[in-house]
């Protein structure tokens, strides 16, 4: 006799799912998107290389990964002598393809010299997207001292007598003497200087309203240094100090370049994007592998 098949029924658990399979079958929520950072440019300063930087990027990588950065490799160890305004040109091709596909912008982190490259770059790039430019350790103001570099190039010479060198054309091929400030020959730093004093806005030339609203663009300007740095002399330059003709250091609000807003100094300090972070105990070869000063001066500003 064959017996009557019964469907087999589910077990009571899987019944009481029943009600919730549609809930079930719902896609998946996707999770939270990683914060996106903008690109970072890195410049080197003189006799450097972009290895002197691995650190940096080191701390960039742990505190916001998926940052895409770059360190320049040009002009490195004695082409850093090269005369500013060629090595402002090389960067200028370097930079200008990352910020074209960077539409949210870009920061620069400029280490010493390559902080003066960094500026011109702002002033003479009509359509630059920079967020940050971080001035690591720049004679902003110039230099004014004598140093082991210094000492290299120039055995004969001390800082007293630079001038003659540096204030001649001659001269005015090497980085160095392009930034050289001499307070007690302030005439003739504004007529042979054919860098600094330009983009400072000191001698008068054709470019400098357009320089100046270049400039502007950026969103904040980052000021590092230090009393214990041991090359930028002042070490006040790097915050766009300097010294008067007594040697007395007058800083920036009583600079010249900052009461008449001759580049836009006054113009960013009072919309607040100028940032001073000054640090104490960190010689000049250390403001780019110090944790620290990283984390206190630089991370905040990498958007």
């Amino acid at each position: 006799m064959l017996g009557l098949l019964w469907p087999r029924l589910p077990p009571a658990g899987v019944l009481f799912l029943l009600p919730l399979l549609p809930l079930l079958l719902l896609p998946a929520t996707p999770s939270p998107h990683r914060a996106t950072y903008k690109p970072v440019i890195v410049v080197h300063g003189l006799f450097d290389s972009s290895y002197s930087f691995r650190h940096l990027l080191e701390y960039i990588n742990q505190t916001h990964p998926g940052t895409v950065v770059t360190v320049l490799d040009l002009f490195d160890g004695r082409e850093s002598l090269r005369p500013l305004w060629e090595q402002v040109q090389g960067f200028r091709e370097a930079v200008a393809p990352i910020m074209a596909k960077a539409p949210e912008g870009v920061h620069l982190i400029c280490y010493s010299q390559g902080g003066l490259v960094c500026r011109a770059l702002l002033s003479v790039m009509d359509d630059h997207n920079v967020d940050s430019f971080i001035s690591l350790s720049s004679p902003q103001m110039g230099q004014y001292g004598d140093t082991d570099y210094l000492k290299w190039l120039f055995p004969t010479s001390m800082r007293s007598n630079l001038y003659r060198i540096c204030y001649s054309p001659w001269g005015q091929e090497f980085s160095i003497c392009n930034y050289w400030h001499d307070p007690h020959h302030d005439d003739l730093y504004l007529n042979a200087s054919s860098f600094l004093a330009l983009i400072n806005g000191e001698r008068d030339h054709p470019n400098a309203t357009a320089w100046r609203k270049n400039f502007l663009r950026v969103g904040h300007l980052v000021l590092i240094g230090g009393p214990d740095d041991g090359v930028i002399t002042p070490w006040q330059s790097s915050f766009f100090g300097f010294y008067d003709a007594n040697e007395t250091v007058l800083e920036m609000e009583e600079q010249l370049v900052y009461l008449r807003d001759s580049f836009g100094l006054k113009t960013l300090l009072a919309r607040g994007a100028i940032v001073r972070c000054p640090m104490t105990g960190i010689p000049h070869t250390a403001w780019h592998s110090n944790r620290t000063l990283y984390e206190d001066c630089i991370e905040p500003w990498l958007s």
